[in-house]
């Protein structure tokens, strides 16, 4: 049995030296090698192939974080090019066939001949033109206009008015209403509390939705980004929903499970907005 020459030799290789072959042949199969084809191209071990293949993926996904903040440059008008984080060596310097075991190592066979170059040909040379810009002329990259936002403030203004009053409707419906939150302090200062619903629900979850598109963090801060935006929609949907059925069918008081619902609301969005925040700094 013979083992595939790597770096010049025969004998077992570390880890950092197999890496670039790994590299080359993950390249070529456009995906990541198995453990036992590993194992068999380059004659190792289980271990040291579960290695090799723990180290393509994590080079698969730091390459992976690269593109997509490269391509949230490119939509904003950035002309950087792809960075390749681990370029991968087109010759690197290792035999890729398979050997069988069974077969003995065959003697290198003399190169042919090199056939005899053929006669110089005299090629005289052309004058190319180029263009002389003037000095005072400035040349700019174009520069690709952006798409306008302003109509999503018209979008916005009606769904606000209808999100605060159903928010503020149910909140007066569940037992939110005037608090004096300074009791005992001069004439206090009263505040409605049935405000904190459209305000903690819906900002959250137009931040968090804003934080999972914007493709500048973490990817479990992405994740949790984008599920706890979609819930809080949701939330945001069903509280609509069941404001209005109230007040169509009569009702003063909301029933005790929609009041106990809408109670949590608050800590909820505090809890969600406190994890979001670790996890956008937690690889800082």
């Amino acid at each position: 049995m013979t083992a595939p020459t790597i770096n010049g030799t025969r004998y077992p290789q570390p880890v950092d030296e197999l890496l670039p072959a790994a590299r080359k042949l993950a390249h070529e199969l456009d995906a990541l090698p198995s453990r036992n084809r590993l194992m068999k191209r380059f004659r190792i071990g289980s271990e040291k192939a579960n290695e090799l293949l723990t180290r393509l993926r994590e080079e698969r996904a730091r390459q992976a974080r690269s593109d997509s903040l490269h391509a949230a440059m490119v939509l904003r008008g950035s002309l950087a090019d792809r960075p390749v984080l681990v370029p991968v060596d087109p010759t690197p310097d290792t035999s890729t066939a398979d050997t069988d075991p069974d077969t003995p190592d065959r003697p290198e066979q003399p190169a042919p001949d090199p056939a005899p170059a053929p006669p110089p040909v005299d090629v005289t040379p052309v004058e190319q033109v180029s263009t002389v810009e003037s000095s005072g002329t400035k040349i700019r990259p174009a520069r690709s206009r952006r798409a306008v936002v302003w109509p999503v403030i018209l979008l916005a203004l009606p769904a606000f008015v209808a999100i605060w009053g159903g928010w503020v409707g149910l909140g007066k419906l569940t037992g939110f209403g005037k608090v004096n939150l300074l009791p005992g302090i001069g004439s206090g200062w009263v505040i409605d509390t049935a405000i904190t619903l459209p305000i903690g629900v819906e900002t959250y979850g137009a931040f968090a939705l804003y934080v999972w598109l914007s493709g500048r963090v973490p990817a479990r801060a992405a994740r949790f980004a984008k599920w706890s935006a979609l819930g809080s929609l949701a939330i945001g949907a069903l509280g609509q929903v069941a404001y209005h059925l109230l007040i169509a069918a009569g009702v003063t008081s909301a029933p005790w499970w929609i009041t106990t619902l809408v109670a949590c609301l608050p800590v909820a969005v505090l809890g969600m907005g406190a994890a979001l925040a670790h996890l956008m700094h937690a690889d800082d």
